[in-house]
């Protein structure tokens, strides 16, 4: 049984909110009473994850966005605090994966398209809801790092390379703003069913079996299990917690 939370009046922006976590962490924040911001490149999955909301009798606001590109973050930030009033929690959820590689074969697109997307998206996305959470005088922000940003595998120099640096980013700051009344942590997923692992695969870059044997749990994760860690660390029940890469990965960085 999941705990419930109240965040009436209170509003949420989520990015990747078009599929798997994001979207569940969506859902999860507009049933908990948060009016919500959905962010996504991928404008059909977006108004159809937003229309399901709205169509519930929730609030929420489709806002399609390449979080690669600041300028773009920086307007669909504004937009949300324009037609919601105000900011106060957030999960910077978006995020690509790439086919594993060789390290001494990767092509150098593949790094800069990563961390593009994985790194400077999540730090594009933190600055500018950190400066309308610093006016209004606080706020809860979550960073999705990776089972990746806690370990290395031969493969995924480049993936987990953006997915430590997010964990960096989510502790500096974390300390520069725990002053200011506004709590910035990272949540760091295992390998969980959503369609990004689905696909891989589908195109042979992860086996099934062996992902559920690697985890302790014997089983994916699901994206609402993703989605209820969120929710706990943008809650007043998370109110001391600051700076930490929580690990929701069914026992892997515990062996």
């Amino acid at each position: 049984m999941n705990p419930v939370y109240d965040f009436t009046g209170k509003v949420a922006l989520v990015t990747g909110a078009g599929s798997g976590m994001g979207l569940a962490t969506a859902r999860a924040f507009a049933e908990s009473g948060a009016a919500v911001a959905l962010v996504d490149l991928d404008e059909s999955a977006l108004k159809a994850a937003a229309g399901e909301l709205t169509d519930s009798g929730h609030q929420a606001l489709a806002l399609t966005c390449d979080v690669s590109d600041e300028d773009q973050v920086a307007a669909m930030v504004d937009r949300t605090v324009e037609t919601f009033g105000r900011l106060d929690m957030a999960f910077n959820n978006a995020g690509i994966q790439i086919p594993s590689s060789d390290a001494a074969d990767e092509p150098a697109d593949a790094f800069d398209r990563v961390n593009a997307v994985n790194l400077r998206g999540v730090w594009a996305c933190m600055k500018h809801e950190l400066r309308h959470m610093r006016a209004q005088g606080g706020g809860a922000i979550v960073n999705c790092s990776s089972l990746g940003g806690l370990v290395g595998l031969p493969g995924r120099a480049s993936y987990h390379a953006s997915k430590h640096g997010v964990i960096g980013l989510t502790s500096s700051a974390a300390l520069e703003y725990a002053p200011r009344g506004i709590r910035i942590n990272a949540v760091c997923p295992g390998t969980i069913d959503t369609p990004m692992v689905s696909d891989m695969i589908a195109k042979g870059d992860l086996d099934r079996v062996e992902a559920e044997a690697n985890q302790p749990i014997n089983r994916l994760g699901t994206a609402e299990e993703i989605a209820q860690a969120a929710l706990w660390l943008c809650s007043p029940g998370a109110s001391f917690v600051i700076g930490v890469a929580l690990p929701v990965d069914g026992g892997y960085v515990a062996r």
